[in-house]
């Protein structure tokens, strides 16, 4: 059994992060939550995390702040960054993804989350082939 793929999730909302937790955890995930930036920064500096899903707007360290400290331990962790204030985010971002909130289905979500850890694992790689040497024949 491959092992499971561990999510932060980030958000001041917790009725929105215990939602995201349960649909993720249903799908196979390991999830950990954070409610704060710094928090979730503190988490993931702990390691072990494949992929973040992080509010925009928080008290404190806002999302895309965080998304920049993630960055610099970790260029190649992925990234989706939600916003229930913003439909289209303007401003550069260094977020691999952003999806405003209400504005996707559930199911969108766990797609970009796919294909992002796809992309991070990489390609499969073909297995490589056992060709058996035909018998030495021994002429004595």
């Amino acid at each position: 059994m491959k092992p499971k793929r561990t999510i932060l999730c980030v958000d001041d909302n917790e009725q929105s992060l215990s939602i995201r937790k349960v649909m993720l955890e249903t799908r196979g995930y390991r999830v950990m939550t954070c409610t704060g930036g710094q928090d979730a920064l503190d988490r993931f500096k702990k390691g072990g995390i494949d992929l973040v899903v992080t509010d925009l707007v928080m008290p404190g360290m806002d999302g895309n702040r965080l998304i920049e400290e993630i960055k610099a331990i970790s260029p190649h962790t992925p990234v989706i960054l939600l916003s229930g204030k913003v439909k289209f985010y303007e401003r550069d971002s260094k977020a691999d993804v952003f999806l405003p909130k209400g504005m996707y289905a559930p199911a969108e979500l766990l797609e970009r989350i796919r294909l992002l850890l796809v992309r991070k694992r990489g390609p499969k790689r073909p297995q490589p082939q056992v060709v058996q040497a035909p018998p030495r024949s021994s002429a004595a």
